[in-house]
């Protein structure tokens, strides 16, 4: 039977079992109330019970963290291990060497308040996430008994962008395109907004794309690498974000009729970049240029102006307000699976969901015999 006691403000539990006939104690601490403590124990008991015995040598929360992203995070892409970077950062500067065991869920809770001040909910919930999962390994291993992450509310002071603010709508996309394609004789920056709205692709993907990857036979793309195009990058070709990025994707005959033009008439380089630039400090067009170019492209129009990401939006909000199915759109964009693209685009599946709930019901209301 465990014992509950207090010490200061805050209650600890104590179990005593017996190994090879030697007396063990398991304590821990850092309960808010006598009650939680004793329903901790309680799982601790039904554990032993079992004859799972729980781990007893302290394990420092950022080492853990660390070892489990160098283990289990080896492939992902660079800019996503600067993510896990990040957060690696973030639990060194408020929890150092804390032992997990050590740790509640009000000790998390107030992690994320403090962490949350300044932040917006896409960076807090990244983190958050990033925990929660390193966490379920923890729980496997049996290190800690549960998740200290389950239960506790995201907190956060910055608010997003509005999903309107992030894309254009479908009869904006269509002024911009036709806008684009008056301006490809400008010079190759329109080159790469046009693929960007028509394609969907990450800015990383489209700097890597190079000749050989386009296939005029079948108006397809193959996408299976990257470029580093800033400094938090590799240089040159670098892998995909994800397995599910590796894809070949169709695009519209407009588009590729204008790069099967474009490519007889590009300046040959050693890495038979399309969107190469010598002048550049990365030997492609910067995201800089591009932003600046559909920046004004967009205000000359008098649409409110959008980043070159905001393409990528645009193009999965045109095509999930053409009625494609989010299964497509997800394996198009190269997202890991459809969860990601539901999360993106939550605000268009709501809408899509009520326009099928009406067309549903329309169906069945037309079914009666009129005659």
């Amino acid at each position: 039977m465990a014992s509950i006691q207090k010490r200061g403000k805050k209650f600890q539990y104590t179990i005593s079992h017996t190994v090879n006939g030697k007396t063990q104690l398991i304590r821990k601490g850092g309960f808010s109330s006598a009650k939680e403590a004793s329903v901790a124990a309680a799982e601790i008991e039904v554990k032993l019970a079992k004859g799972i015995v729980p781990y007893l040598t302290p394990v420092p929360f950022d080492n853990y963290f660390k070892q489990w992203v160098d283990l289990y995070k080896k492939k992902v892409a660079h800019s996503t291990r600067l993510h896990y970077n990040y957060t690696a950062r973030a639990i060194k500067e408020y929890f150092g060497s804390t032992p997990l065991q050590k740790i509640t869920h009000n000790h998390y809770q107030e992690f994320l308040n403090e962490f949350g001040e300044g932040k917006s909910k896409q960076t807090v919930e990244k983190v958050n996430s990033h925990i929660r999962s390193c966490l379920k390994y923890a729980v496997r291993d049996q290190i800690i008994p549960y998740n200290f992450t389950e239960g506790t509310i995201l907190y956060f002071t910055t608010q997003a962008k509005k999903a309107n603010d992030k894309y254009l709508d479908v009869k904006e996309s269509e002024i911009l395109f036709n806008e684009l394609l008056k301006k490809l004789s400008s010079g190759l920056g329109y080159y790469i907004l046009l693929l960007a709205l028509t394609s969907g692709l990450r800015y990383e993907e489209l700097v890597g794309l190079t000749v050989n990857d386009f296939d005029f036979n079948s108006n397809t793309i193959n996408i299976n690498k990257t470029w580093g195009y800033n400094n938090r990058m590799p240089k040159g070709f670098g892998p995909t974000k994800n397995e599910s990025s590796n894809r070949t994707i169709s695009i519209d005959e407009i588009t590729m009729n204008e790069f099967k033009k474009l490519l007889k008439t590009l300046k040959p380089n050693s890495d038979k970049l399309v969107f190469f630039s010598p002048s550049s400090k990365y030997k492609v067009i910067s995201n800089t240029l591009a932003n600046k170019l559909l920046k004004k492209t967009l205000t000359n129009l008098g649409l409110n102006p959008i980043t070159v990401h905001g393409l990528r939006h645009t193009h999965a909000s045109v095509l999930l307000s053409h009625g494609v199915s989010i299964y497509y759109v997800s394996k198009r964009l190269g997202h890991k699976d459809v969860e990601t693209t539901h999360k993106h685009y939550t605000h268009l599946t709501k809408e899509l969901h009520e326009k099928d709930s009406k067309n549903t019901v329309a169906i069945f209301n037309n079914m009666k015999d009129n005659q």
